[in-house]
């Protein structure tokens, strides 16, 4: 090895000391001598021949005269002499104060320690205890980075792929089947591929694509292609949910724009954006897998397999489709628990698809755990809903075997109750089955209270009724269980109510309620004044929102004491006291699909009414009969036509001993539109209503959807006729006819009805426009 010797530093030292007062000026000398130095060689590169033609020759620099004055003649005659000539090179050192630097003639190979290194004088700087530097942190990649580095990669991929308009086709032959799915998107097969789910295939993928989810319009091509890669994938994921395991997939574009054929930039129109290019998929499906065995845990041990393999609908030979099969996984589950499997456990099917037979082996994991029947309800608030209110509302009872359906229906009348915010029920073993006899699951029901309390409010114009505002509050839940109190007003141009209602619900019996309703009453109307106390208790079985039932019933017990005064009655004549007694009923039928805004079916109800009258002294007894019908029929997507007819007759009196109150009458927005509220019948000699001992009705609307605001906006374009008699038969001789223009806005509690009616053959007393606002359809 070859040793470095150093000079001492001494002499290190007195070589690059200078002259304090000429350190600046040493530095310009030295670049003064730099610069006279190129003065001779470029004059012999002048007279040198040139070797390399292609560098020109350097010319000569003039020198400054002021910067050569600053040379100092011993300095160009003997450069490093003069740099040399310095006072510490004319008086050698102290050597108490020069460093040991024999550390210096170490053997050559010898390496250097920290405790070799002698103080050096002057140096304050803390030597480092170690040269180790520290570990190298790796930098966080640039995202932004990134993104144009797959850019750049994906538009590079782009030109691979992308063909002017016109240009390749693809791979298939030109006679290959074109499906287009959305525009901009074609799906294309070989002649004669026969895919069953074709449409199904298509409009899945469409839903999904990522070309059509995030648009097409301005879009540069490489993420153009980036999305149709995507969809690719997407497209062979799908092919494979309809058992196309074996299906190829590419993709290509078609009708690119290039930069000779890119038109002027024009505005954007409005509307959707035709796209420029389209992306041709085009699918080899293959052979459809189809199903080969099928395991079902340990449904074959059950005593009713037969029945749940039936449920499954599945066997081999099947197409291995990833929906059917999930739709057979849940049929199997339904059965289980419908036939007394209280726990049983159904888990995720496995598919095994072997390629080489083009056969999908399924497995789907089934505990069956053996049969139960119902055993007791418990509650988790007795106080507020006891076990025994809550077996009232199930329709089964201890010893049924259970069935999953039934406990569905058991929590739905749990929530129509309105004072329940939620409720879980879950079955519990009480009993393990036997090979000899089922086991018993009791049902544990955890109740979370909802709102006990409700205020409502309603506004109502009409022509006839005139204006009113409705009050209520309630509490849902006063007695428990389900023993509500409902106190209610109402303030109006024409009527002024106050009333007290008490409700048990669910009483003996599911669904079924004991009402008992008082209220006081004035009321104002054309025909007549009536002063009233009232008193009805009913026992009624009605359709709610959660369950709307095909049969419903009401009978009722009803006590009334008014006095009245009919209208056109002399000037102080006194109101006439009458004490009516009746025994109303009613049963309805109602086939329609919904309870507030029916589209379709029908509906029926029958109403009877025996009552005993005593009028100041005499007494009199009558029978109210009411017949009501109406029909709905979808006649498109957006227009449904619906009708009614009302029939009603009082029979076994004369009018003059029935109250004013109690008679028929017709017109207003709940009869006949386009007339005032009772506006239509008989009339005395002062014009004033005197209601009749029948009425007949019809209505005629169609229900047209506008599409407006979401589809809640809808136009009615509406007839009325009606009539009332003085006899107890029936007519529509003198019949009056209203037509006119109605809007609905569809609200989560039922349509608002804005109706305006005018009457076709009026009256000389009759207005020429009708307005009717009230909640729910007019029928």
């Amino acid at each position: 090895m070859r040793s470095i010797v150093l000079p001492p530093v001494a002499d290190v030292t007195r070589w690059w000391r200078p002259r304090p007062a000429e350190s600046t000026a040493l530095m310009q000398v030295w670049l003064a001598v730099g610069t006279l130095a190129l003065i001779p060689a470029a004059a012999a590169a002048q007279t040198k021949p040139a070797t390399t033609p292609s560098v020109p020759a350097a010319s000569a620099q003039p020198t400054d005269p002021a910067l050569t004055d600053l040379i100092p003649d011993s300095a160009l005659a003997d450069p490093m002499r003069w740099a040399l000539d310095t006072d510490d090179a004319h008086h050698p050192p102290d050597p108490q104060i020069l460093p040991d630097v024999s550390w210096l003639n170490q053997p050559d190979g010898m390496p250097l320690t920290d405790a070799a290194l002698g103080p050096i004088p002057g140096l304050t700087i803390a030597w480092p205890d170690s040269f180790v530097l520290p570990a190298i942190e790796q930098l966080t990649p640039d995202a932004d980075l990134a993104a144009v580095a797959n850019a750049a990669r994906d538009a590079g991929a782009a030109l691979d792929v992308a063909m002017p308009r016109g240009g390749w086709r693809g791979p298939l032959a030109g006679d290959a089947e074109v499906h287009h799915a959305a525009p901009g998107i074609d799906l294309v097969f070989p002649r004669g591929t026969a895919i069953p789910e074709l449409a199904a295939i298509s409009a899945r993928f469409v839903d999904l694509s990522s070309l059509r989810a995030l648009g097409r319009g301005d879009d540069n091509l490489a993420q153009l292609t980036r999305r149709a890669r995507d969809d690719m994938a997407l497209l062979q994921q799908i092919l494979r949910i309809y058992g196309y395991y074996d299906a190829e997939v590419s993709q290509n574009l078609i009708g690119v724009l290039t930069t000779t054929d890119t038109p002027a930039p024009v505005a954007k129109p409005r509307g959707p954006v035709v796209p420029q290019a389209t992306v041709r998929f085009e699918v080899v499906p293959g052979t459809r897998y189809r199903l080969g065995t099928i395991a079902l845990g340990d449904v074959l041990q059950s005593p009713d397999s037969a029945v749940l393999v039936a449920a499954l609908a599945l066997k081999p030979g099947d197409p291995a489709q990833t929906d059917a099969i999930l739709a057979a996984r849940m049929r199997l589950y339904d059965a289980l628990t419908h036939f007394g499997h209280a726990f049983a456990k159904v888990g995720d099917p496995a598919l095994d698809v072997d390629h080489a037979t083009q056969l999908a082996n399924l497995a789907v994991p089934v505990t069956t755990g053996g049969q139960y029947v119902f055993g007791a309800i418990t509650s988790s608030l007795p106080g507020f809903i006891n076990a025994h209110h809550l077996q009232r509302m199930a329709r089964f009872r201890p010893g049924r075997a259970y069935d999953q359906h039934l406990v569905d229906d058991f929590r739905r009348a749990v929530l129509s109750t309105g004072i329940v915010g939620g409720v879980t029920i879950a079955p519990r073993e009480a009993l393990a089955p036997t090979s000899t006899a089922p086991g018993v699951a009791d049902l544990d029901v955890k109740l979370t209270k909802g709102p006990q309390h409700t205020i409502g409010a309603a506004i109502g114009l009409s022509n006839g009724e005139g204006f009113e505002v409705d009050g209520s509050w309630e509490d849902r839940n006063l007695f428990p269980p389900e023993g509500m109190l409902r106190l209610r007003g109402i303030l109006g141009t024409r009527q002024q109510l106050a009333g007290v209602t008490v409700r048990r619900s669910n009483f003996m019996a599911r669904d079924q309620a004991i009402n008992l309703d008082l209220y006081a009453q004035s009321l104002n109307t054309d025909a007549y004044d009536a002063r009233t106390l009232s008193a009805i208790m009913t026992l009624d079985k009605q359709s709610t929102l959660l369950f709307q039932k095909r049969w419903a019933y009401s009978l009722g017990v009803q006590v009334i004491a008014t006095k009245q005064l009919a209208a056109g009655s002399a000037p102080g004549a006194p109101f006439v006291p009458y004490f009516i007694a009746a025994l109303p009923a009613k049963l309805a039928f109602d086939a329609s699909n919904n309870l507030l805004d029916p589209t379709r079916g029908m509906r029926v109800a029958v109403t009877l009414s025996p009552a005993i009258s005593v009028q100041d002294g005499p007494r009199s007894s009558y029978v109210t009969t009411q017949l009501d019908a109406s029909a709905y029929q979808p006649v498109s997507r957006t227009v449904v036509l619906a009708e009614r007819v009302r029939v009603a007759a009082i029979n076994g009196t004369s009018i003059d001993n029935i109250a004013p109150s109690q008679r028929l009458y017709a017109g207003g927005g709940a009869s006949v539109r386009g007339y005032g509220y009772q506006d239509v019948g008989p009339r005395d000699a002062s014009n004033n209503p005197i209601g009749g001992l029948s009425l007949t009705e019809f209505s005629l609307e169609a229900r047209v959807r506008t599409g407006m605001f979401d589809g809640a906006l809808s136009v009615v374009p509406f007839v009325d006729a009606g009539m009332v008699g003085s006899t107890p038969t029936p007519t529509m001789r003198g019949a009056k006819f209203g037509a006119g223009l109605g809007m609905r806005y569809k609200t989560n509690f039922g349509p608002i009805r804005i109706d305006l009616g005018t009457p076709i053959n009026p009256s000389p007393h009759d207005s020429r426009i009708g307005v009717y606002v009230s909640l729910g359809q007019a029928f």
